[in-house]
């Protein structure tokens, strides 16, 4: 029997450079808690444009999007792009977010979902991110998605069925509307134990600390089973009877 673990939940979109950072913030601190192994991290899909038009004759560069979409000037445009990719930098990430491409990310999260249900959405999360912020990718073209999937460890049909099967569409939108529920009007967001959050792209200091409180009381709730054992003859699993 597997030992249980405490839950740490993510609302991200993959558009979201500050879900990119926040996921690296998370991960330094998770690498140096000590019961890391009691940790089990999920991701749930949030969309920031969910109204943005599909279709790969609608995705175009991000600095378009925000000037036309979002009503910003390009001079502020360029001032928070070098900004994230200043904080970008000092996490450790390459953004290149003048070769970015704005695009629906719905089918990218149909893929995280798929994703999930194999054990792999750390793994799918880290490549869509890293194609979108560092490669340029439209990650929503199929094309693109279907290859960023095999090399995330998903199987070719398994990946078609999920960008066009309503199972993993209605997963996307049932995240969508607990993160309605609980109030999240932002990303990233971070639910530790159901009962802790962290919302935005926190220091790593800052993450920790919330991580080891919130595990220090789920550890309360799931104590370590401690026997007392009396010996006597028994065998091993190598053979070793005495």
């Amino acid at each position: 029997m597997s030992s249980p673990k405490m839950k740490v939940r993510i609302w991200s979109d993959v558009m979201c450079p500050f879900c990119y950072i926040g996921k690296h913030h998370y991960e330094a601190a998770l690498a140096e808690f000590a019961d890391k192994d009691f940790i089990e991290t999920e991701w749930q899909s949030f969309q920031l444009d969910p109204e943005f038009p599909t279709g790969k004759d609608k995705n175009g560069s991000t600095k378009e999007y925000l000037m036309t979409r979002k009503g910003i000037s390009e001079e502020q445009v360029d001032l928070m792009q070098d900004h994230v990719e200043r904080m970008g930098r000092e996490s450790g990430l390459d953004f290149h977010l003048n070769q970015s491409i704005m695009a629906n990310s719905f089918d990218a999260h149909r893929l995280i979902q798929l994703a999930k249900t194999k054990g792999l959405d750390n793994v799918m999360e880290e490549k869509l991110f890293a194609a979108h912020f560092t490669s340029g990718e439209d990650v929503g073209d199929h094309d693109v998605l279907k290859r960023l999937g095999t090399e995330a460890g998903l199987a070719g049909e398994e990946i078609e069925q999920a960008l066009t099967d309503d199972r993993y569409a209605y997963l996307v939108n049932q995240d969508k509307r607990e993160s309605e529920q609980l109030g999240i009007r932002g990303v990233p967001f971070f639910v530790l134990n159901n009962r802790y959050a962290i919302s935005g792209a926190q220091p790593k200091e800052a993450i920790l600390q919330t991580l080891e409180k919130a595990f220090g009381e789920w550890r309360k709730d799931n104590p370590v089973l401690q026997m007392e054992v009396s010996e006597g003859p028994a065998c091993t699993p190598d053979g070793v009877c005495d």
